[in-house]
């Protein structure tokens, strides 16, 4: 059974989502990725962040009545307003590793590979070129595609 679509808050009761704005000077490229915050605006990681750059993970929003961002959209727009989950859970793609309940999480700060992007969310540590999240934990084992659910700030 599939765990879910990576940037979906997966258990929207308790969960707490604020508002941002995209800095278009930095894309994300998906959603379900961590967010920094850099003079007030939202940016994914992009290399060399530490635990504590983390500001929260960017939220799929939906449903959405912008014409911006159609319903289903993989790729989020680069201006206008994100959401950010600051604490909850949620799906998100794991490119490395096997996820297990309360493992850790950890994001490629540097050294990008096929398949593994900075910002992206690892199961395994590697050497200097990924960070643990504070905070952050797997909740189950993931789905054959790859996508797993993760809590934050629980």
């Amino acid at each position: 059974m599939p765990s879910g679509i990576p940037g979906d808050v997966s258990r929207k009761l308790n969960s707490t989502i604020e508002s941002a704005f995209f800095d278009s000077a930095a894309v994300f490229a998906s959603y379900g990725i961590p967010a920094k915050l850099v003079n007030g605006k939202v940016q994914p990681f992009s290399g060399g962040e530490t635990a504590a750059s983390l500001h929260g993970f960017l939220v799929r929003p939906y449903p959405t009545q912008s014409a911006q961002e159609p319903i289903g959209t993989a790729v989020p727009p680069t201006t206008g307003m994100a959401n950010i989950l600051r604490r909850g859970w949620m799906t998100v793609a794991n490119n490395a590793g096997t996820p297990a309940q309360g493992g850790t999480v950890y994001v490629r700060i540097a050294a990008a590979a096929a398949g593994k992007p900075l910002g992206g969310i690892e199961a395994v540590a590697d050497s200097t070129n990924t960070v643990a999240l504070t905070g952050v934990a797997f909740t189950n084992a993931g789905d054959a595609n790859g996508n797993v659910e993760i809590e934050y700030n629980i």
